[in-house]
């Protein structure tokens, strides 16, 4: 029977049964390379979305489709996983989270040591008056308030942080150094409790500052012991990365074992030329741990200079009580003349970051709070010290004291070799340990580390595509299915059916890293598409201006939901 035999009403039928025996798609891409962040060898085909979520997988031929986009040539790839984010005030001045969007970050992860909440009035005062370049009202108390405000407000990434070991102390104990009681180490494991509840991933410390430095041992155990009863995981810049990086990793080891806490080291390193060679030591210590069942994992960025403040090149002890009692105490001689001599002679006790350069020509002072020092952003320590005619020491302690912050300087410590070995870890995945910015307004105040906007274009480019360090399905894995398995966040980090739509669409031929140290505000090129929740954020290399990304919530706040 043909068609035109047919009465109106049933071919109307017909078609419309016709039509639903395809199915319909919002968005395929089509022809890419996937690679699927499981670690498994890519195929070409084709991803369809609907909503926030994959839809399908293959050859998806026979479906309607509302739009296509022909990724011939492309690589299709889960979104990447930053571990390691200081975007905490980057996103509240532009939520778009351009340089990281860019290279095909879906997901910022904050927390190393302080975290945005829990915040007191002290707190909150104390970070108002902090404030730099970006200037906002602080509208929230819990970690779990500081998410969903950014959520509120808008913005690109998906965000998820670990609260902060460092501020679970300052709410408690303060700035001072000494043990915390146990009145207060009780406080600390409520607001563990609480945020762990409310789905901070885990606990994160950072234990070369103070006053993370003052924290015991046995004070990180106890409060890990809470993190671990909600399946979090626990999270740390150890207290040393080169004089005593073996004896800090063994206490990260110590604290897992004692916590029961699945555990990472942040940013992976030797630094210091004298501690290049422990990397086979370090990692012997981790294989034997993880042999006895102890699941650890870390993470690195992949350059040989790392960035913090002028902080890491003092003792400790003249930073009790925090930035107001530190100034107090650089400007008083006879304290002065002490951290002079404690800055120059080797630091057994403590980390000195200025001493494991190769000199203060290694050391580039970035960040300045004051308008009037704005103008040494990009010099070497040695060059402001020569220009004032003064000792690199006396410069870095007048330079703290003058701008009112702890001035952010970039440190070159690290061997180009062993960054490459650490790449190869089977247990390794990556964090820029940076903010997310773009050369634009507020962000053009101060410099940064290039880090900031090239972190892993630079995996993708120069040490996948370039140097064949890994394999690129294995360089994807360890961007995505890797991280999202060790934070325990369901349905991210790999591409199936009834994930989340969270991509990253890139030429592996072209995508590479721009930033330099000398010009470190330039994105990297070569991120075609990225989507976040199903949005396209990042349409043929340029920023749509969506903003669809949600707060993720670690293990025990699905457990404490139930």
């Amino acid at each position: 029977m043909r068609f035109c035999q047919l009465p109106a009403f049933l071919l109307l039928l017909l078609l419309i049964l016709q039509c639903k025996s395809k199915p319909h798609y919002e968005t395929v891409i089509r022809n890419g390379l996937i690679i699927d962040g499981t670690g498994s060898p890519g195929y070409t085909g084709d991803v369809a979305i609907n909503g926030d979520t994959i839809a399908a997988l293959g050859n998806l031929q026979d479906v309607t489709v509302g739009k296509e986009i022909d990724a011939s040539g492309l690589v299709v790839a889960p979104g990447f996983i930053n571990m390691l984010s200081w975007a905490i005030e980057d996103l509240i001045a532009d939520g778009n989270s351009q340089s990281d969007i860019r290279q095909g970050v879906t997901l910022e992860v904050f927390g190393e040591g302080m975290s945005m909440g829990p915040l007191n009035p002290e707190i909150k005062e104390l970070f108002a008056k902090q404030q730099g370049d970006i200037k906002y009202e602080i509208e929230w108390t819990t970690l779990n308030e500081y998410l969903e405000f950014l959520e509120r407000k808008g913005v690109s990434t998906n965000v998820a942080s670990f609260i902060g070991a460092t501020t679970l102390r300052v709410n408690t104990v303060g700035y001072e150094d000494r043990e915390a009681t146990g009145e207060e180490l009780e406080a600390m494991k409520t607001m563990v409790r609480q945020a762990m509840e409310e789905g901070a991933l885990g606990i994160g410390s950072s234990l070369i500052y103070a006053p993370a430095f003052y924290s015991t041992t046995e004070e990180l155990i106890e409060i890990c012991k809470v993190a671990s009863e909600y399946d979090g995981m626990y999270i740390s810049h150890i207290r040393s990365e080169g004089v005593r990086l073996l004896e800090s990793l063994d206490e990260l080891l110590q604290i897992a074992d004692k916590a029961d806490i699945r555990a990472e080291v942040y940013h992976l390193k030797q630094s210091g030329k004298v501690n290049w060679e422990k990397f086979d030591l370090v990692t012997a210590k981790i294989d034997s741990a993880r042999n006895a069942g102890l699941h650890i994992t870390t993470d690195m960025y992949n350059y040989t200079a790392g960035a913090t403040g002028l902080d890491a090149a003092m003792p400790p002890w003249v930073q009790e009580g925090g930035y107001e009692k530190w100034a107090e105490r650089l400007q008083d001689p006879a304290i002065r003349k002490r951290v002079l001599k404690e800055m120059k002679e080797p630091a057994e006790d403590w980390e000195s970051l200025m001493q494991m350069t190769e000199g203060p020509d290694q050391m580039l002072l970035i960040g300045f709070k004051n308008d009037s020092l704005k103008y040494l952003t990009g010099k070497s320590l040695a060059e402001v010290a020569a220009l004032r005619g003064k000792s690199p020491e006396e410069t870095a302690m007048d330079l703290v004291v003058q701008d009112g912050s702890r001035v952010g300087t970039v440190y070159f410590l690290m061997s180009e070799e062993n960054v490459k070995k650490q790449i190869a870890l089977p247990y390794m995945s990556f964090g820029s340990d940076a903010g997310s910015m773009a050369p634009e307004g507020v962000f053009l105040k101060s410099s940064t580390h290039p880090r900031a906007y090239g972190n892993f274009a630079r995996l993708l480019g120069k040490y996948v595509r370039d140097e064949k360090v890994i394999p690129l399905e294995e360089a994807v894995f360890k961007l995505s299915g890797l991280p999202a398995s060790n934070l325990k966040i369901e349905k991210r980090g790999s591409m199936k059916a009834g994930n989340f739509a969270d991509l990253a669409i890139f030429d592996p031929e072209k995508i590479r890293d721009n930033a330099t140290y000398d010009n470190p505000q330039q994105y990297a090129t070569g991120m075609i598409h990225v989507f976040v929740n199903g949005e396209q954020v990042l349409k043929d290399g340029e920023h749509t201006g969506a903003q669809p990304g949600r707060v993720i919530r670690g293990p025990g706040w699905k457990r404490s939901s139930e």
